[in-house]
């Protein structure tokens, strides 16, 4: 079993993924409603199809500092890791989700809490990206898709380094396995 968490209220709700199937979502990037809002499963064609967008729901986790700029940009500050090295990323979206700019460091004492600052003001909740790699430090950075080896034909979409948040169809639901 995979667990997906997800923000529901004041809450955390759990949507479990079942051996062999894929857990889905309502369509249209609305907000999920209810606990069973992403149990809809996709075709395998769906399954296997490139994204042309990514929701990522907000919640108290991986994805406590996403959302909107005052200027209506999108924002995703995170903090991927390989091995033992850690950094700070602030991706940057415009309204449609092509990423703008990356802002990426070595982690460092207070880095997190000045790219927070930097944003100015904020609003937090579900943004929707594409898909995407930068490379800096020399790894790759972003949210990457790909059918992994032996993955059965499903694609992913996973935060890296680190492959820390994992997506998969359908890409509206905003949820994520960890």
């Amino acid at each position: 079993m995979i667990f997906r968490w997800r923000r529901a209220g004041a809450r955390l709700a759990v949507a479990v993924l079942v051996a062999g199937g894929v857990a889905g979502c309502v369509p249209a990037y609305e907000e999920p409603v209810g606990d069973d809002a992403c149990a809809v499963q996709p075709t395998d064609e769906e399954a296997a199809a490139e994204p042309e967008l990514i929701a990522i729901e907000h919640d108290d986790y991986k994805a406590e500092h996403i959302g909107r700029t005052a200027d209506g940009r999108q924002f995703f500050l995170t903090e991927p890791f390989e091995r033992d090295r850690g950094f700070v990323a602030l991706y940057l979206f415009d309204a449609d989700g092509t990423l703008d700019e990356a802002r990426i460091d070595p982690d460092a004492d207070g880095l997190y809490e000045r790219r927070l600052t930097e944003l100015g003001a904020v609003t937090y909740g579900r943004i929707a990206v594409k898909p995407f790699e930068v490379d800096r430090f020399g790894l790759t950075f972003g949210l990457v898709s790909r059918i992994p080896e032996g993955g059965g034909g499903i694609r992913w979409v996973s935060a890296e380094p680190g492959d820390y948040m994992a997506f998969t169809a359908p890409w509206d639901c905003g949820l994520y396995d960890t």
